[in-house]
């Protein structure tokens, strides 16, 4: 009888401290909740100027054609909306294919992080990382007889945006399209899409 008094005593303090114990641990759900959300990635816009000389065998571009196509690789990328891509010093006239074409550019990419210098005028953006792919007819104005053009683009203009995760199989037979391949993939560090407003609900009263 005694042993059983004693066994009972200790029950009873066992479910006592794991009572007290449960009390003081934290709810989950609650803990959760009270965990702040992440910060938003942010980056600056870095000007880049440089001189396009097209250097391809299968190809012959005009140099207004060639500014108009590099365009649009620029803006697939991710550069700033307000791209400048004019024809070069060419010899051919507007239109006509140029086997020097070349092209001037000057764009803006995102950097990560905010400038160094408060005074400068680049304010901070919202950014993300947003996944690119050049394939033929991805975007549609890019054709087979293009390939030159990216392999030169991923070559000498690419590494001015931040990417990541890049992946490359394109290959480019000189002076032929058949057996070319243009396949090149890769994470862009960008803007960020404006967001939406919220929906404000009709006034249903009357």
């Amino acid at each position: 009888m005694k042993t059983r008094g004693i066994l009972a005593v200790a029950q009873g303090m066992a479910c006592t401290l794991f009572l007290s114990s449960a009390a003081l641990r934290p709810n989950a759900a609650s803990a959760e909740v009270s965990t702040p959300p992440p910060a938003a990635t942010v980056g600056t816009w870095q000007k880049h100027q440089y001189s396009f000389a097209f250097m391809g065998f299968t190809t012959t571009y005009s140099c207004d054609g060639l500014a108009d196509k590099l365009k649009k690789l620029l803006l697939v990328a991710g550069a700033r909306p307000d791209v400048k891509s004019q024809p070069g010093a060419c010899a051919s006239g507007f239109g006509r294919p140029d086997k020097f074409a070349r092209a001037d550019l000057t764009f803006y990419t995102l950097s990560p992080g905010t400038t160094p210098d408060p005074a400068a005028p680049q304010k901070p953006v919202e950014a993300i990382w947003r996944p690119v792919a050049f394939a033929a007819h991805s975007p549609r104005e890019l054709g087979v007889g293009d390939c030159e053009l990216i392999e030169q683009f991923r070559n000498n203009v690419l590494p001015m945006f931040n990417t990541r995760n890049a992946v490359n199989h394109t290959t480019c037979i000189p002076h032929q399209e058949s057996g070319s391949l243009i396949d090149l993939k890769f994470d862009s560090f960008t803007a960020a899409p404006p967001r939406r407003a919220a929906a404000i609900p009709a006034n249903s009263g009357g």
